[in-house]
This record gives structure tokens, sequence and C-alpha cells, in this order.
């Protein structure tokens, strides 16, 4: 914490528990479309490409709101906007559940989106105020994981709620909605805290300056490099594994719901460990660029691997997890080390404005296929197309990689 900041330690863990807890609804949230996708589509007649779209538009505001959250967190603070945008995101999450038709949910998912990614770089802001010490890594690397065990959780909530998805679609949804109020309840007592200890984590005096796309021409080409691979994989990782997966497992691997949410929620329950392991590793190697190839690779041999019935189906799930724990815990520390200090807002800011539009992208091409080539239960073959797709930008993710290996050894050591 800062040197003047009157926030005894105990204090701090209470931010991380709450932060941690606020992480935890959002990520459910996030990814409770993908086990009751069958049924949306039973039950609904919903579309493979509406359903796409469903997580497609979470994405798309960001690309532009993503450019001033930054700003908006600096202006008024991580309380304020950690209050304002869960509320978003609670708001969100009720309209998706209760929403008349697609055009209903869609609103509602949009809605989520528009809160969401804001409210991730308050909690961000927020653990660095309070953490800004020899403890900062731990904070930022539980929360993270304790978020994606929201995830893990609704992957495995055919499990352990059975009753829920057999009174149909909206029950699941309603019950991801409780989750986003347990959000926002965790983001109102943050901001409790922040004003009984008299503070206002991460704001500034003045309004800070706005981004400027003249700082990414200054950005040399390893980081383009980066961001290519960053588009790419993020696309892969969150189209087939928050949308389409468990559907997929159900219909061309013969699982049921229950089972083939469990062996989705493998991915996370991996990262939960592996993801600061992986981010220690490279610390230790001062290697980064090697990793990163090596995770990348991954990703691409999990889709091979889930589309051969040569494998049982728990080995690309664990290429997959291993992927999804190796490359975040490089990428993020890497780009930082690619541009200057002054302009790494920006640098994350583009990074991130290019994964959500991978991944607005991904959803809906990966929809669009299997509407196309009436993917389903009846036709497990239809969803060939969509995993080629999955399969060559996962391919060409690793590419970039290895050309930003390359890059890294001559004439840089990256």
């Amino acid at each position: 914490m800062p040197p003047d900041a009157p926030n005894p330690p105990r204090t701090a863990w209470l931010v991380l528990a709450l932060v941690a807890l606020a992480n935890f609804g959002n990520f459910y949230v996030y990814d409770s479309i993908a086990p009751v996708a069958d049924l949306l589509q039973r039950e609904r007649g919903f579309s493979d490409t509406e359903i796409g779209w469903l997580n497609a538009i979470y994405s798309l505001p960001n690309v532009v709101l993503l450019l001033v959250g930054g700003w908006l967190v600096d202006r008024f603070g991580a309380g304020r906007m950690m209050a304002a945008t869960a509320t978003l995101c609670f708001a969100g999450a009720i309209l998706t559940a209760v929403g008349t038709g697609f055009p209903g949910m869609a609103a509602g998912r949009l809605l989520f989106g528009i809160g969401a990614e804001t409210f991730n770089v308050a909690t961000l802001a927020a653990i660095v105020y309070f953490f800004s010490g020899r403890h900062l890594a731990f904070a930022i690397g539980a929360s993270l994981a304790l978020g994606r065990a929201g995830a893990f959780t609704v992957d495995l909530s055919p499990a352990w709620m059975p009753a829920a998805f057999a009174a149909g679609w909206q029950t699941p949804l309603l019950a991801a909605a409780a989750f986003a109020a347990a959000s926002l309840a965790a983001s109102l007592a943050y901001l409790a805290i922040e004003r009984r200890q008299g503070v206002c984590a991460g704001s500034s005096p003045a309004a800070p300056p706005a981004f400027a796309w003249r700082d990414a021409g200054r950005f040399g080409s390893a980081y383009w490099l980066l961001f290519a691979l960053c588009v790419l994989w993020y696309a892969v990782i969150f189209a087939f594994r928050s949308t389409f997966s468990i559907k997929f497992f159900q219909h061309a691997h013969g699982l049921d719901l229950a089972a083939a949410g469990a062996i989705n929620g493998a991915v996370y329950a991996a990262a939960l460990v592996a993801t600061p392991l992986f981010g220690w590793l490279a610390d230790r190697l001062g290697r980064p660029a090697p990793l990163l190839a090596f995770g990348s690779l991954f990703l691409p041999l999990a889709i091979l691997a889930m589309m051969s019935a040569a494998f049982p189906l728990w080995i690309g799930t664990v290429l997959v997890g291993i992927s999804y724990s190796l490359v975040p815990a490089v990428l993020w520390p890497l780009a930082a080390r690619l541009v200057p200090g002054g302009r790494l807002g920006a640098a994350f800011a583009l990074l991130s404005v290019g994964l959500n539009l991978g991944i607005a992208a991904a959803n809906l091409v990966a929809g669009r296929l299997n509407d196309h080539f009436s993917a389903g239960a009846d036709n497990p073959a239809g969803y060939g197309p969509m995993m080629l797709f999955f399969l060559a930008s996962g391919a060409l993710g690793f590419a970039f990689a290895l050309l930003l290996y390359r890059r890294g050894r001559t004439p840089l050591r990256i």
C-alpha cells in the first residue's frame, strides 16, 4: 500500500477477499451460457449463430469502452467504478435470465459486457492500491485464480444443481444472476471500506490523459507479434471453451450435460494452481518467448486431439488447461517488458481491444459454421468445420509465437 495510507494489513486482506468474491461472481456469469447452450437450442429454438452472439455481444462494446475504462477508474476511483459496473453486470444478468426471446437475452448480455471489463480494471486498481508491496503479485494471482473458480463452478453446475437444469434453461441463468448479486454486494462492501478509510483507490486529483492512438505507433514489431498471438489465442480459448465446448462434448462425444460440464471445468481447475507456477517459472528462467511458443503450441494440439476418436477426450482438455495456464502467465508480463512504462496503459488497452474483437468474431464464425453444416446431436460431423476453424486459428497463433521467439533471439533477446 502507499507509504502514507492508513490501512492496516488486515484491511488489505479483507479487500482481497471482497475483490476475489466479486471476481468469482463476474466469471460465473460470463461462462453461464455454455451449460445452457443445448437447452436454449432445444427449448427456445436458438440457432448456434444466436448462441454465439450471446457471448460475442459481450465483447463488442469493449472495443471502445476498454480505451476509456482505465481513464474512468483513474478519474473516479476503484470503489465507485466497481459499484457502478457491478450494478450494470447484475442488471445484465437479470435481463439475460428474464429477457423475451433472443433480443431480450442479447440485450442482457450486452449490458453485462458494458460493465464487466471496466469492472475488471477497477478490481485490479483496488488490489494495486492496497498491496503495493511485496505481496502484490500474490494478491493479483489469488484474485484471478478465485475468479476462475467461478468459471469452474458454473461448468460443474449441472452436477451440483441438476434440478435447476431439469427445470429448463431459465433457472440456471437466474442462479447466475444470484452470483452477480453477490458480486455487487462485495463491491459495495469494498466501497464502504474505501470511504471508512478516507481513501479513493486508483483515483487521480486531476483528470489523467486519455488514450492517444499515436502511442501505438511507437510500439515495436515484437509488440505487434504479441498482439496477433493474443487476438488469435484468446479467440479460440473463449469462443470454444465458454460457448460451444459443452455442446460439442454432448453431441460429438456422447457425454451427458453433467459430464460435459465437468470435463470442460477441468481447464479452469488446472489453471487455478498452474498459472502462478508458470509465472514463477518464467521469472526464474528469464526467457518468456520460448515458454510462450511452447504454451501456444498446446492449443492446436488440443483441438486436434478433441477432433480425433483415437484420443480420450480428457487428453484434449488437459492440453487446453496447460495452454490456458501458461500463455496468460507469460503474455501480460512480456507485454509490460516490450513497451516503455509511460505507455503501458495504452499497450494493455490495445491488447484487450484486440482480444475482445477476436473473441466476438470467433463466436460468430463458429456459430455460423455450425448452422451452415447442421451441427447437432443428429449430425456430430457438422461440428468438423468449426473445429477446423479453431485449429487454423490456433496454429496461426503458434506461428506468430514462433516469429516472436525468432525476433527475440536476433537482434533482441526478450
